[in-house]
């Protein structure tokens, strides 16, 4: 069974709360050079046998339609997850234009 992962973070024009939150958490923590945080989603989508092109041109296009709100979010990445054997990741940028 192969495993498409879709990033889905809030635009940058678009207030965090909760990262703004944990960015104050942070230093009282002890992390004192963390600047920013953003917050974002993360799915993962588990398909029969191994992803194919199909299955991430499929997956960006329920990322745009549904796992995001176009208004405040932008789909950042959609790419095949690693296997435990091979270790590689394969990636395909979403075709939002959007930066992670």
């Amino acid at each position: 069974m192969g495993r498409i992962v879709v990033d889905v973070m809030l635009k940058p024009e678009i207030l965090d709360p909760q990262g703004q939150a944990v960015a104050r958490a942070l230093p009282r923590l002890g992390f004192d050079h963390i600047t920013e945080v953003r917050q974002g989603k993360r799915f993962v989508l588990t398909v029969d046998g191994e992803v194919t092109e199909d299955d991430l041109a499929q997956a960006r296009d329920a990322a745009e339609r549904l796992l995001s709100n176009p208004v405040i979010e932008d789909v950042v990445s959609v790419r095949a997850e690693a296997s435990a054997t091979t270790g590689a990741t394969s990636e395909a940028s979403a075709t939002s234009g959007a930066s992670a």
